[in-house]
């Protein structure tokens, strides 16, 4: 299935919201510095899954894992009770559907995870967050405003510096939900650019509804139903040859 190096993988992974079982039993491979688009219908788990990288689910009481995430290469369980939350998601950084900037200033916001780490050095700071707004393609477009309230941006600009929020702290893996469905198509085109551009550097999981979005930007993609994994594959391949009917009939809209 995945002939290339995995960064990480699901084995017989299981969610629970209290009672409802929302994922069942999925082994999911996850290449490393690639693509991987989770698509589906909505309510399929698409989005349960993805937060399970980054331990989301703490956040709320009754919610609980079964099975594993690997994280490679140190080989760890990301979803063992050993395992420190606020690390991961120091490791595993998320940017969700909405642009959602702190009311802080555009340089505060980047810097924000280098901060809670401890660094106060100013210089580095400056480099890193330079470094991390480059990354996301908004160097250019606010490096004389860096003082300026985030909120002032446009959409599509918060959500690259969202992106530049989430590359500051060196993540080894970049968690995006459904990250241009608040946006427009220009908008959208700049995010697309830009997460083929940081794959070079960052493996990357992303949840879309958009079939055209998924084909344009994954490597791989994983064809989600009812909390199970019905299909994954190359990009390609999943979507002119799917083995599945069911497959098949989501991406040419027989359902969903």
């Amino acid at each position: 299935m995945v002939t290339e190096t995995l960064k990480a993988e699901t084995r017989k992974f299981n969610f629970f919201y209290g009672d409802n079982h929302a994922l069942k039993n999925v082994d999911l491979p996850v290449a490393e510095r690639r693509v991987t688009a989770l698509i589906g219908p909505s309510g399929c788990g698409k989005s349960t899954l993805l937060r399970s990288f980054n331990r989301m689910h703490d956040l709320y009481p009754g919610n609980r894992y079964e099975g594993e995430i690997r994280l490679y290469p140190d080989d760890v369980n990301l979803v063992s009770p050993e395992v420190d939350p606020i690390e991961i998601r120091m490791r595993i950084s998320m940017v969700f559907q909405k642009p959602n900037p702190f009311p802080k200033t555009i340089f505060e916001n980047v810097a924000y995870g280098l901060m809670v780490r401890g660094e106060k050095r100013r210089s580095v700071l400056e480099e890193k967050v330079e470094e991390a707004l480059r990354g996301a393609a908004l160097w250019e477009e606010v490096k004389d405003r860096l003082d300026d309230l985030a909120f002032n941006l446009s959409g599509g600009q918060q959500q690259r510096l969202c992106i530049a929020r989430a590359l500051a702290s060196d993540p080894e893996i970049i968690l995006f939900d459904e990250p241009t469905s608040a946006l427009d198509p220009i908008a959208t085109a700049s995010i697309e650019e830009l997460i083929a551009e940081i794959k070079e550097k960052v493996t990357i999981l992303i949840v879309t509804h958009n079939m055209q979005q998924a084909a344009r930007i994954s490597d791989y993609t994983a064809f989600m139903y009812l909390g199970e994994l019905v299909e994954f594959g190359r990009t390609d391949e999943l979507f002119v040859r799917p083995r599945k009917k069911q497959t098949e009939d989501y991406i040419t809209g027989r359902f969903g």
